[in-house]
């Protein structure tokens, strides 16, 4: 499944370009303005799960709903 997302990681997450990528434990997305999204596989389910951080609370709604979007087609 995570392997499947190497081929659609995104420029940008909610309208904000992503400054870079973290491959360690999944895909962590840094954000220039700061938030972040992490798409990483459970360690005792089949299934994906979905992080975020953000200044905000609705920054973070905004990526997580980003990130479940990213993920919808793969699972």
């Amino acid at each position: 499944m995570l392997e499947d997302l190497e081929d659609v990681i995104p420029d940008e997450v909610a309208g904000v370009p992503v400054d870079r990528t973290v491959t360690v434990d999944g895909f962590k997305l840094l954000c220039e303005d700061g938030s972040w999204l992490l798409v990483r596989p459970s360690g005792t389910e089949p299934k994906l799960r979905v992080y975020a951080e953000a200044s905000t609370e609705s920054r973070v709604q905004a990526v997580l709903d980003a990130g479940r979007e990213l993920v919808a087609p793969l699972v």
